[in-house]
């Protein structure tokens, strides 16, 4: 079998001195070192159905238990407690099963709902250890090859998910990254600031925190093209993907009219120097605008900077609007609970975020009651989810996770470089063609013996093939292996030699099988 391989450094040589916030596409071929293919390449398979990648990947494992793009839920999963897990986590484990069980569905969901109680310090030593440039700020980072960045975010997510036991947490970091979507390839640097000041410090915090935090943020309004908004000529992208991806939705009520009005209200919101927002009053229309019904009077250069009142005071209509609430609460439940959440679902959770001003913890633990749980379909796991589980439940021994940059472009999901602001979709029907790649990573994963990821076959080896499945199911599936696939794993085990080499195809078919494509 083929083994995973570490990538290259980047070049720190590059002579990218200055990657301001406005340089498009300043990217060229191998600058991204932990990818294994060209940025168009990265393009195309964050923008199609990954399913046309299968061609360049390696056959099925032996005997592959899932046809290729047959895409079915396993239907006798029935612990709520498990289900909670899976929901909860960014991959099942048997340690974490036996918290869980401990705990209580309650007592669990509180855990990870109060994620600062759980020590972390281990894995943010080893994150600032791994990739230092993440701790850093701007006037430090700004001319540091973009490749290498890039490099350091991906690996640093890998490693917090797989790692980290605030795994709920780590699950609404996600969420929110791919709500407040940005390019790093647009942004450069920047990214790296937004992911610790505005997505990690504010996840589980309070939405309108959030949403303010994200409209000050220099990555975002150089990625959306607000920092060359200025009086005369507004750029509309900040202003359109605020109403239509960010807060109301876009039936939230809003019109092309409001869209252009709002754009006149944020003339003036732009960057300075290495990564700092700032409000320049000479950028700014001062003229009397009227958005979603909310009128502000003309106004004086003379009141300076604070012309800034002007867009806080739409940010806070939009906090508050109704259209908000629910927009964010069907995101919410479509994220955590059901893909079709319904009308009641909505209104409750919608009614969780006006009581309570947006408390994003709150509505979690709205969403994530045992009663909806128990009764949700099951979600399909996007390529991050699936990479990041194969790692936690095979208990992988991980000293670095750079060289799984690759393997999450192979799996058609490359961290942080989705091109369009709405982020990676989050539907079976996008992501349910990409068996293949999967089983690829599951072979490659499997034969993972030393270095950097490092896979031990001697529990497995302990007792007998039964028992060994014994291991998998508790491992991998929660104690809720269906049985054909238990039949399929057992059968295989026992026709060969019951040694390590065959203990590991069992572990890359159980990553491949169709129960662990679903949480």
């Amino acid at each position: 079998m083929p083994r995973l391989t570490q990538a290259p450094a980047a070049d720190p040589s590059s002579d990218d001195d200055a990657p301001r916030p406005t340089t498009r596409r300043a990217f060229v071929a191998g600058a991204l070192a932990a990818a294994t293919l060209a940025p168009s390449t990265l393009r195309a398979q964050g923008r199609r159905n990954p399913k046309a990648q299968r061609e360049t990947l390696s056959p099925e494992p032996p005997g592959a238990i899932l046809p290729a793009n047959v895409v079915s839920a396993p239907t006798d999963w029935t612990s709520p407690i498990a289900r909670l897990v899976r929901r909860a986590t960014i991959g099942i484990t048997d340690d974490e099963m036996v918290t869980a069980r401990a705990l209580g569905y309650q007592g669990y969901l509180t855990r990870q709902l109060d994620y600062q109680r759980l020590d972390n310090t281990a894995v943010e030593a080893a994150v600032n250890s791994l990739w230092p440039y993440l701790s850093q700020e701007g006037t430090q980072i700004y001319n540091i090859n973009l490749g290498t960045l890039v490099q350091q975010l991906q690996a640093s997510w890998i490693y917090r998910a797989t790692r980290s036991p605030r795994q709920l947490y780590e699950r609404m970091v996600e969420f929110w990254s791919d709500h407040f979507n940005i390019d790093m390839l647009k942004v450069g640097y920047l990214k790296v600031l937004d992911d610790r000041e505005v997505i990690r410090r504010h996840a589980m915090g309070k939405f309108p925190d959030l949403l303010k935090a994200s409209a000050h943020s220099p990555a975002m309004l150089a990625y959306l093209d607000q920092n060359v908004s200025r009086v005369g000529a507004p750029n509309q992208n900040y202003a359109r993907e605020l109403l239509e991806l960010h807060t109301v939705g876009v039936d939230g009520g809003y019109t092309q009219t409001d869209v252009d009005e709002l754009a006149r209200v944020l003339t003036g919101w732009t960057l300075q120097g290495r990564g700092n927002f700032v409000f320049n009053p000479a950028l700014h229309d001062w003229g009397a605008k009227t958005v979603m019904g909310i009128t502000i009077p003309a106004g004086s250069p003379a009141v300076g900077a604070d012309g800034i009142r002007e867009g806080e005071q739409i940010l806070e209509y939009l906090v508050n609007h109704p259209s908000t609430a629910r927009f964010i609460a069907t995101k919410m439940l479509r994220w955590l609970l059901t893909p079709e959440p319904t009308a009641t679902q909505i209104t409750a959770i919608a009614s969780v975020y006006r009581a309570t001003k947006g408390d994003i913890r709150l509505m979690v633990r709205a969403i994530l009651n045992e009663g909806w749980v128990s009764a949700a379909p099951l979600k399909y796991k996007r390529p991050f989810h699936f990479l990041v589980s194969a790692l936690r439940s095979s208990k992988a021994v991980i000293t670095n996770t750079q060289s799984m940059n690759a393997q999450m472009n192979a799996l058609g999901q490359p961290l942080h470089l989705f091109e369009t602001p709405d982020g990676y979709p989050d539907v079976v029907e996008y992501w349910g063609g990409n068996v293949m790649p999967r089983w690829s990573f599951g072979s490659l994963l499997s034969t993972q013996r030393t270095g950097q990821i490092a896979i031990d076959s001697a529990p497995y080896l302990a007792g007998t093939p039964d028992a060994a499945i014994d291991l998998v199911n508790a491992r991998f599936f929660g104690s809720e292996m269906g049985m054909t696939t238990r039949t399929a794993l057992l059968n295989y085990l026992r026709g060969g030699t019951f040694n390590d080499t065959r203990v590991r195809e069992v572990i890359s078919l159980a990553v491949g099988a169709e129960d662990f494509q679903w949480c």
